[in-house]
């Protein structure tokens, strides 16, 4: 079997030897460099751009404002578009306003981008400044300063989402009765390589070419070809290699308009590429939102209502995913939880910052954090153990398909399979849950602080509506697959490829898996809410499918034989029990090729084109569980062992899922205890070097490490019963690693509300909780 092997990963060679090749790499002749005019000021308005000086300057070949763009439109939402938002849309630059530091409002190309930096040091811009609005919550103040004028109001959308009767009406008589406030801070993905574009115009043919790490080419495309008022076949969009994805790079940003536009005007290619700095003031950013939830249950525990208010900082603008961060934190939020009444309202609010978008698993870190924190709140109050008080809520596997009473994204939240207790306990027993709370004990008792986390998830994946892929066999015999997915580094061409070895009984080695490439691949939706398996490859499978149907017509027609007496092998189809009786790849291709005569209604060529479609999204899930020790005089987290459990219906190959979750996991940490785009009250970022903004290494690492990946629930959604794992890995770190870090404090009675866990925060709620001050934790007595 080839599917469900740790083959390795075709990608690794070029990416391992250094023959892969980056946006950087591309180098054409006469090129030119780009850089970019950005604000330094986080609110202003714009009284003059003098260009000048800059435009003297030897090596300088165009310097352009939005003067200068002409009536280009907006910049569209691409997950959810809505009226309401069109209002605050972000154009390629600055007109008029600049609304964060960091806008673009000016473009500069040059011979080299040594002189393209000098000669944005030279544009001169007059700025009147305006308050700044650094904060959701001073956003929506009275009298706070107006982002957008001719909106009115700096509230971009509310969403509103429940299920059962009006939850507010149960909180009030409830056994027991929760309130908490948590607050999840702006991080981003930062991904190794930062973003770049080039472009090149071919005046002769009117063909635009762009290269650019892009996840949705596609899309981009047809975005760029709108912008530029020309045709989309004018224009071929290339992925080279990519550095990291996780949501913050690929989606259609002002620069992704501004380089082919400068290409086009000049008559060359043009080259721009993001520095460090750029990347952390202009990249979305994602994840910050303020929760203001209360939660009611029996006096044993079990759940009857949840409801949350929730605060998103969007930044000042919306960029192309719109509202669906928010509008899965409030699609998900209940998790794996049987919650009666539930109610989610939600404030989009725009701010003097850094615009927003998705990063790994958007809207369900954020979620899980306060969901999972709330859970062990309950345990508290219930005098119930975190393990039981989840068991006791589960959603039973006998209820599933479940119906969440929420949506994202287009679809009804409806959980499909499911055997949530049994994630959980296949996560205790990986990490020996008993062991680790017989030795907490010993170790308290000795003065060393730990603790034991928990957090369960489900997680959305599989998003439709289609996608596309071909598979061919050439005139050599050998196999080739065209996929509309796009790679980020999940392994696209190993998985895609084995489906299709699976099918045609051929090695991986055998087949080539082509993609991001619009002039190759004519449809295709990209790579983003973990749909690479589970729609791009049951699309695979399906063309492989058709492919082996024309291989053994051809071969019943050339080898005079029945269809079930043949065989598939290795580049050949032969008769059953007469191995020497056969026809290759090769041979058979040349059967079915141009120059002969083909049966009426038999189309030449071994090759298929597919879409596979499918209407609703696929719920893997699963269990953290973090232990951690807390050294009071530092604050320093320690991660001393953590598993993960998670159910991806089939791995295609375990050794990527397993990857994927690891590097999920490592991503999560960075949130849960280091990474803050802290901003100050001027809307000035205070995190734009690694100096500042840190990043998880290998010491932040789990001592121990254990992964287990479960396929107890194939999904029915696909032919390959595949859910998704490029989020689960990242889903529940947060809340794992803050629920062991409250756990380890417990004797101080401190509580988590707030991420990251950095030190001086532990400190800070250790000093708060010596000093006799209130935790922040608060169950309502009964009325």
């Amino acid at each position: 079997m080839i599917i469900g092997a740790s083959v390795k990963r075709k990608e690794d060679p070029r990416l391992l030897t250094g023959r892969a090749c980056f946006v950087d790499d591309i180098r054409l002749a006469g090129m030119l460099h780009a850089a970019v005019v950005r604000s330094p000021h986080a609110h202003a308005d714009l009284m003059r751009i003098d260009a000048a000086r800059a435009r003297a300057l030897p090596g300088v070949a165009l310097i352009a404002t939005a003067a200068d763009l002409g009536a280009v439109p907006p910049i569209p939402v691409r997950l959810g578009p809505r009226p309401s938002l069109v209002p605050f849309l972000q154009f390629p630059l600055a007109r008029r306003r600049v609304r964060y530091v960091g806008e673009p409002l000016a473009l500069v190309v040059a011979r080299d981008r040594y002189v393209a930096e000098e000669a944005v040091d030279l544009v001169e811009v007059e700025y009147h400044r305006l308050p700044a609005v650094a904060g959701s919550e001073l956003a929506l103040a009275p009298g706070a300063a107006i982002l957008h004028d001719e909106a009115g109001t700096n509230l971009a959308a509310r969403l509103e989402m429940g299920s059962g009767e009006p939850a507010e009406a149960l909180l009030r008589g409830a056994a027991i009765r929760i309130r908490q406030r948590f607050t999840i801070q702006r991080h981003t993905g930062v991904p190794m390589e930062t973003r770049g574009l080039v472009a090149a115009f071919d005046t002769g043919t009117g063909q635009l070419t762009v290269w650019g790490p892009t996840k949705v080419p596609h899309f981009n495309r047809q975005v760029l070809a709108d912008l530029l008022d020309i045709a989309a076949h004018r224009i071929r969009f290339v992925e080279p290699d990519v550095g990291g994805g996780f949501g913050v790079r690929g989606e259609f940003y002002p620069e992704d308009f501004l380089v082919p536009w400068a290409a086009m005007r000049l008559g060359r290619p043009v080259k721009w590429i993001e520095d460090r700095r750029e990347h952390l003031v202009a990249a979305n950013h994602s994840r910050q939102q303020i929760h203001d939830v209360e939660l009611a249950a029996t006096r044993d525990g079990r759940l009857i209502a949840l409801v949350d208010r929730v605060q998103v900082d969007m930044g000042a603008y919306m960029r192309t995913h719109g509202v669906t961060v928010p509008e899965l934190t409030a699609a998900l939020l209940p998790g794996p939880y049987r919650i009666p009444r539930y109610r989610c309202e939600v404030s989009c609010v725009l701010t003097n910052k850094t615009p927003t978008g998705t990063y790994r698993s958007p809207g369900r870190y954020e979620g899980t954090f306060v969901r999972e924190r709330m859970m062990d709140l309950l345990a508290g109050a219930a005098h119930v153990d975190p393990v039981e008080i989840r068991r006791l809520n589960f959603i039973a596997p006998e209820d599933i398909p479940y119906h969440v009473g929420t949506a994202a994204l287009g679809h009804a939240t409806v959980y499909e399979t499911g055997a949530y207790a049994s994630a959980l306990d296949w996560a205790l027993r990986t990490v020996d849950y008993p062991r680790w709370r017989a030795r907490q004990a010993s170790e308290r008792a000795r003065g060393r602080h730990l603790g034991i986390g928990i957090a369960c998830v489900v997680e959305k994946a599989g998003l439709g509506p289609w996608e596309m892929a071909r598979v061919e066999i050439d005139g050599t015999g050998h196999v080739a697959v065209y996929s509309g997915l796009a790679s980020l580094g999940q392994g696209v061409e190993t998985t895609l490829a084995q489906i299709c070895a699976e099918v045609l009984n051929v090695s991986v080695d055998d087949v080539t898996v082509f993609h991001g490439d619009t002039a190759t691949v004519p449809y295709g939706g990209g790579a983003f809410a973990s749909r690479g398996a589970a729609v791009g490859g049951s699309a695979v499978l399906l063309a492989s499918r058709a492919v082996k149907d024309k291989l053994l017509d051809c071969a019943a027609r050339t080898l005079e034989a029945a269809r079930g007496d043949l065989v598939v092998e290795g580049r050949r189809v032969a008769v059953r029990g007469a191995p020497a009786r056969g026809r290759t790849f090769k041979e058979l291709a040349a059967a079915s090729g141009p120059t002969q005569a083909l049966p009426l209604g038999i189309a030449p060529g071994l090759s298929a084109t597919e879409f596979f479609q499918v209407s609703e999204m696929t719920y893997p899930y699963g269990t953290h569980v973090a232990v951690v020790e807390v050294d009071p005089e530092t604050g320093q987290v320690t991660i001393l062992a953590y598993t993960i459990a998670y159910d991806v219906g089939k791995a295609i190959n375990p050794m990527i899922v397993d990857g994927q979750l690891v590097g999920g996991l490592a991503q999560g940490i960075g949130g849960a205890l280091m990474e803050d785009l802290a901003y100050d009250a001027d809307g000035q970022m205070l995190a734009t070097t690694f100096m500042d903004y840190l990043l998880p290494t290998a010491v932040e690492m789990p001592l121990w490490l254990g992964v287990k990946i479960l396929e107890e629930t194939p999904t029915p959604l696909n032919p390959l019963g595949v859910k998704g794992a490029g989020e689960g890995g990242t889903a529940c770190v947060g809340a794992a690693i803050a629920n062991a870090v409250a756990d380890a404090l417990s004797p101080w009675g401190v509580e988590v509300a707030a991420l990251p866990l950095s030190p001086d925060r532990v400190v800070t709620l250790l000093r708060s909780a010596r000093s006799g001050a209130h935790a922040p934790g608060e169950v309502v007595p009964r009325s």
